[in-house]
């Protein structure tokens, strides 16, 4: 086996220098505090705890004394309090989160920040407590969206950091996905670039790899992301230190496996040795054992023994379990539990008499000639094959939700428990995950842990896969003139958003209806479902333009029928302005009345004349069916009855 160490592993730039200066304020002041773990690593904390370094929760209890801010940073608040009350205060702040700090902390009062990355993690917590405007957390998608969605349907005033630490391929996808949904974001790209060129670095690795360790600190979050990518490509165990390794975890490998070591930001160098030497040690003394051990487990698969897989045919089905032969002397039982993770499920659904199938035992009581056995063991193993099958295709899966449990449902495919979280399973905040047992799901497997038997899935991913596809095959189909039955999302000023499927298009104010709209609240309300015809689009920019008029109903084509220039006709004064006012011939068609046609006196305030809702009759003077524009005369009106006077 070969051992292979990531080039970029151990401590970055932000944890050396935060390190060489606490060190240094210790020995200059001898007792010095900390606000938090400086760096997210036991041993680390413990050796500086030895040097005079302890470490405070708060800032009252460094009060009078020497204090360090670490290099996850702190909010503004937090800074001006160490300010005043300690002693000293030493800012080891790494220079990319303090990058951040000025970012948010420039954005206007009335805007929005949002900071992609874990809101529980303290450089994200410090990073809202320097915006002096909305600030959010965000670690998914979904949870972006929707605060953009409260700022606007372009995004606009909304600005987005990221977490130094973040998975860098997970923020090039979300902000592909920002920018082609909402146009007015602004994105800064904050991540470390030394975390970047870490998480790279580790991912070439473990595509080689048939194991990787990943080194760090339990609640190291840059660590947590090493072992969350390395679990793509290999199976990846996270470990603290050399002692946690035991002969076990090479188990499954082969002479001619890679096995590749990656460490977090804040592991020191010598703990990445420690963790090799050890690794070394373990592989020298499995390839001495190996030949016994295979002589051993030879002779043990000729008697029964817990662990053992064995055939077995079903000779009874009962309520409660099966009863199997095994072609021994014992009797075998599979209790229903030991058939199936489906706890909905029954023996009878499972298996019949006469299925020959495979069985792991769980316990042998030769005494009584009784063994147990489970089948769902079995099927779980096979299962695991397949989910890490489709994970590694990027295939979608379909299973049945099982139960509701804390934080989300369990699903069971080919036999084995995938556990979804409530984030992904599509059902909102105010939803009952309840409501999903028992339905059929489609999901993505998004996390598999082969050594506590875990399977992360996510039915959010699958659903936004089938989203992406109905919409690409939307933006290559769609047509002008093309008809949507559509519904109503929500009302703006200038128009309404209506859902016709993968999208959605607007429907300006002035394209509701052939009549003069006041505000598009007076016409619909969200939840209507209206029929709208495509104007124009553009698949660059995702954006669809609609309208609600029926073309069979355009009372122009009414008008130009039943009028003509000449005709005298009754109309309602609807608005006044200053140049004229406007009339009603028909319902959707308007005639201007110029203030120079409105009398044959001189007209200098028009309100002084006419008044909305005011019937008046006048000529029609001009027709321009190119603009759908009329103009109207009283003033001609006028002259006509003035001349037919003078003619009698």
């Amino acid at each position: 086996m070969l051992i292979e160490v990531a080039d970029k592993s151990g401590f970055c730039f932000g944890v050396e220098r935060a390190l060489k200066l606490t060190e240094k304020a210790a020995q200059e002041y001898g007792e010095i505090f900390t606000l938090g773990p400086l760096i997210h690593n036991q041993t680390v904390t413990s050796s500086l705890e030895k040097k005079g370094v302890h470490i405070a929760a708060e800032v009252d209890e460094a009060a009078g004394k020497p204090l360090v801010i670490r290099s996850h940073g702190v909010g503004r608040k937090t800074e001006d309090a160490a300010a005043v009350k300690c002693s000293v205060l030493l800012d080891a702040t790494c220079p990319f989160v303090k990058r951040i700090h000025k970012i948010v902390s420039e954005q206007p009062a009335d805007g929005a920040v949002i900071i992609l990355g874990d809101g529980e993690h303290p450089e994200v917590q410090g990073i809202m407590g320097h915006a002096a405007c909305r600030a959010y957390a965000c670690m998914e998608y979904e949870e972006v969206s929707r605060v953009l969605e409260s700022c606007g349907a372009s995004g606009r005033g909304a600005v987005l950091v990221v977490q130094t630490t973040f998975d860098r391929s997970r923020f090039l996808e979300y902000s592909r996905r920002i920018r082609e949904e909402y146009c007015c974001v602004k994105i800064y790209d904050t991540i470390c670039n030394a975390t970047s060129e870490r998480q790279k670095n580790a991912e070439e690795l473990a595509k080689r790899a048939d194991l990787m360790l990943v080194v760090g600190g339990r609640h190291s979050s840059n660590t947590g992301k090493l072992a969350e990518i390395c679990s793509r490509y290999c199976r990846t165990v996270f470990i603290e230190s050399a002692s946690e390794l035991s002969p076990q975890i090479i188990e499954g490998l082969h002479s001619d496996s890679i096995i590749g070591i990656t460490a977090g930001a804040s592991t020191p160098a010598y703990t990445i040795k420690e963790v090799h030497l050890k690794m070394s040690e373990i592989i020298n003394n499995n390839e001495n054992e190996e030949s016994f051990a295979a002589l051993f487990e030879q002779s043990e698969s000729k008697r029964l023994y817990n662990g053992a897989k064995v055939k077995a045919t079903v000779v009874s089905v009962k309520p409660n379990e099966a009863v199997v032969e095994l072609g021994t002397k014992h009797t075998g039982y599979i209790p229903l539990d030991e058939l199936t993770n489906d706890p909905n499920a029954k023996v009878e659904d499972i298996v019949k008499v006469g299925d020959e199938i495979d069985a792991i035992v769980t316990k042998v009581d030769d005494s009584q000639g009784v063994v147990f056995l489970s089948k769902k063991r079995v099927d779980s193993a096979l299962g695991m094959e397949k989910i890490a099958a489709s994970k590694e295709a990027n295939e979608t899966l379909e299973g049945v939700v099982t139960q509701a449990v804390k934080g989300g449902v369990i699903v069971v495919t080919n036999g084995t428990r995938v556990f979804i979280p409530a984030s992904q399973t599509g059902v909102p905040r105010s939803g009952k995950l309840e409501d999903l047992v028992k339905k059929t799901v489609q999901f993505k497997v998004i996390e598999i842990n082969e050594q506590r038997n875990r399977v992360v899935g996510s039915i959010r991913q699958a659903t936004r896969e089938v989203r992406d596809a109905e919409r690409a095959k939307f933006w290559e189909t769609i047509q002008v003139g093309q008809k949507f039955e559509g519904e109503v999302r929500s009302i703006e000023d200038y128009g309404v958003f209506v859902d016709i499927g993968p999208v959605d298009g607007l429907v300006r104010t002035s394209e509701l209806t052939w009549n003069r709209v006041g505000h598009p609240k007076d016409i619909v309300k969200e939840g209507d479902k209206i029929t709208v015809i495509v104007k124009s689009f553009d698949p660059e920019k995702k954006r669809v333009s609609l309208s609600a008029k029926d073309p069979d109903e355009n009372p122009w084509t009414k008008f130009v029928e039943e009028y003509q220039i000449g005709d005298v006709i009754k109309a309602t004064i609807v608005s006044i302005t200053e140049f004229g006012a406007f009339a009603q011939i028909i319902p959707g068609v308007d005639g201007l009345i110029h203030i120079s046609q409105i009398s044959t006196e001189r007209v200098t305030n028009i309100n002084n004349v006419l008044a909305v809702g005011q019937e008046v009759e006048a000529k029609i003077i001009d027709i321009d069916t190119e603009k759908n524009r009329v103009s109207l005369s009283i003033k001609a009106l006028m002259e006509d009855n003035a001349d037919l006077g003078d003619a009698e």
